[in-house]
Protein backbone atom coordinates (compact mmCIF):
# COMPACT_ATOMS: atom_id res chain seq x y z
CA UNK A 1 0.00 0.00 0.00
CA UNK A 2 1.22 3.29 -1.13
CA UNK A 3 -0.37 5.54 1.73
CA UNK A 4 -1.95 7.60 -0.96
CA UNK A 5 -6.36 7.80 -0.99
CA UNK A 6 -7.88 6.39 -3.63
CA UNK A 7 -10.47 8.85 -5.50
CA UNK A 8 -13.91 7.94 -5.39
CA UNK A 9 -16.62 9.54 -6.86
CA UNK A 10 -18.86 10.06 -3.72
CA UNK A 11 -16.56 12.41 -2.52
CA UNK A 12 -17.80 15.30 -0.29
CA UNK A 13 -15.91 18.53 -1.17
CA UNK A 14 -16.08 21.76 0.06
CA UNK A 15 -18.25 23.17 -2.70
CA UNK A 16 -21.22 20.29 -1.73
CA UNK A 17 -21.76 22.04 1.73
CA UNK A 18 -23.72 24.58 3.05
CA UNK A 19 -21.45 26.97 4.86
CA UNK A 20 -22.41 29.95 5.62
CA UNK A 21 -24.94 31.51 7.94
CA UNK A 22 -26.50 33.05 5.01
CA UNK A 23 -26.46 29.89 3.03
CA UNK A 24 -28.58 28.33 5.98
CA UNK A 25 -30.77 31.76 6.41
CA UNK A 26 -31.99 31.21 2.47
CA UNK A 27 -32.82 27.87 3.31
CA UNK A 28 -35.67 28.95 5.94
CA UNK A 29 -37.30 31.10 3.83
CA UNK A 30 -39.40 29.96 0.63
CA UNK A 31 -37.82 26.36 1.18
CA UNK A 32 -39.55 23.11 0.49
CA UNK A 33 -40.16 20.42 3.17
CA UNK A 34 -39.67 17.42 3.19
CA UNK A 35 -40.82 15.18 6.73
CA UNK A 36 -39.73 11.68 8.07
CA UNK A 37 -39.72 10.01 10.80
CA UNK A 38 -35.92 10.53 11.85
CA UNK A 39 -34.74 13.94 9.77
CA UNK A 40 -36.45 16.73 8.11
CA UNK A 41 -35.34 18.69 4.84
CA UNK A 42 -35.76 21.71 3.71
CA UNK A 43 -34.82 22.05 0.21
CA UNK A 44 -34.58 24.91 -2.40
CA UNK A 45 -33.18 25.26 -5.96
CA UNK A 46 -29.20 26.76 -6.45
CA UNK A 47 -27.84 28.64 -8.76
CA UNK A 48 -24.97 26.21 -8.71
CA UNK A 49 -24.59 22.79 -10.60
CA UNK A 50 -24.48 20.27 -7.92
CA UNK A 51 -26.10 19.67 -4.91
CA UNK A 52 -24.78 20.75 -1.62
CA UNK A 53 -25.78 19.70 2.24
CA UNK A 54 -26.05 21.42 5.42
CA UNK A 55 -26.78 19.69 9.03
CA UNK A 56 -28.40 20.80 12.35
CA UNK A 57 -28.21 18.40 14.49
CA UNK A 58 -28.64 20.31 18.49
CA UNK A 59 -28.23 19.33 21.29
CA UNK A 60 -32.23 18.80 21.79
CA UNK A 61 -31.28 15.99 20.07
CA UNK A 62 -28.75 14.00 22.37
CA UNK A 63 -26.79 15.32 24.97
CA UNK A 64 -24.08 12.88 23.82
CA UNK A 65 -21.80 14.53 21.10
CA UNK A 66 -20.88 11.00 20.30
CA UNK A 67 -24.62 10.53 19.03
CA UNK A 68 -24.71 13.62 17.47
CA UNK A 69 -21.66 13.13 15.35
CA UNK A 70 -23.20 9.71 14.47
CA UNK A 71 -26.05 11.36 13.19
CA UNK A 72 -24.03 13.20 11.10
CA UNK A 73 -21.64 10.78 9.40
CA UNK A 74 -24.67 8.67 8.22
CA UNK A 75 -26.29 11.58 6.75
CA UNK A 76 -22.94 12.90 5.19
CA UNK A 77 -22.27 9.19 4.06
CA UNK A 78 -25.77 8.80 2.33
CA UNK A 79 -25.86 12.46 0.74
CA UNK A 80 -22.83 11.44 -0.92
CA UNK A 81 -23.88 8.25 -2.05
CA UNK A 82 -27.05 9.88 -3.36
CA UNK A 83 -26.07 13.38 -4.36
CA UNK A 84 -25.40 12.35 -8.12
CA UNK A 85 -29.58 12.26 -8.30
CA UNK A 86 -30.24 15.46 -6.89
CA UNK A 87 -29.68 18.24 -9.16
CA UNK A 88 -28.80 22.00 -8.25
CA UNK A 89 -30.11 22.09 -4.94
CA UNK A 90 -29.78 23.05 -1.19
CA UNK A 91 -30.62 20.98 1.42
CA UNK A 92 -30.68 21.32 5.14
CA UNK A 93 -31.16 18.23 7.16
CA UNK A 94 -32.72 18.69 10.60
CA UNK A 95 -32.56 15.54 12.68
CA UNK A 96 -35.67 14.74 15.26
CA UNK A 97 -34.81 13.76 18.47
CA UNK A 98 -36.08 10.48 17.68
CA UNK A 99 -32.67 10.13 15.41
CA UNK A 100 -30.34 9.38 18.69
CA UNK A 101 -32.40 6.26 19.07
CA UNK A 102 -32.18 5.22 15.74
CA UNK A 103 -29.70 2.70 14.27
CA UNK A 104 -27.88 3.60 11.65
CA UNK A 105 -29.37 1.09 9.08
CA UNK A 106 -33.26 3.08 10.21
CA UNK A 107 -31.49 6.60 9.19
CA UNK A 108 -29.77 5.06 5.84
CA UNK A 109 -33.11 3.94 4.67
CA UNK A 110 -34.86 7.21 5.66
CA UNK A 111 -33.05 9.43 4.42
CA UNK A 112 -32.98 6.78 1.00
CA UNK A 113 -36.67 7.87 1.03
CA UNK A 114 -35.88 11.65 1.65
CA UNK A 115 -33.33 11.50 -1.56
CA UNK A 116 -35.84 9.63 -3.44
CA UNK A 117 -38.76 12.18 -2.54
CA UNK A 118 -36.16 14.88 -3.53
CA UNK A 119 -35.16 13.73 -7.11
CA UNK A 120 -38.92 13.21 -7.94
CA UNK A 121 -39.61 16.61 -6.89
CA UNK A 122 -36.53 18.04 -8.89
CA UNK A 123 -36.93 15.27 -11.99
CA UNK A 124 -40.67 16.11 -12.20
CA UNK A 125 -40.63 20.12 -11.54
CA UNK A 126 -44.15 19.89 -10.35
CA UNK A 127 -45.03 22.63 -7.35
CA UNK A 128 -48.34 20.97 -6.16
CA UNK A 129 -50.81 18.36 -6.57
CA UNK A 130 -53.90 20.58 -8.13
CA UNK A 131 -53.98 20.56 -11.82
CA UNK A 132 -54.81 23.30 -13.99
Amino acid sequence: MTGRAVATPARFPRTARLLTPRDFAALRSGSRRFAGPHLTAQVKPNSGDTARLGLAVSRRVSKLAVQRNRIKRVARDSFRRHRHLLGALDILLIAHPAAAAADNARLHGDLQQLWQRIAALNAGGSTGTMRG
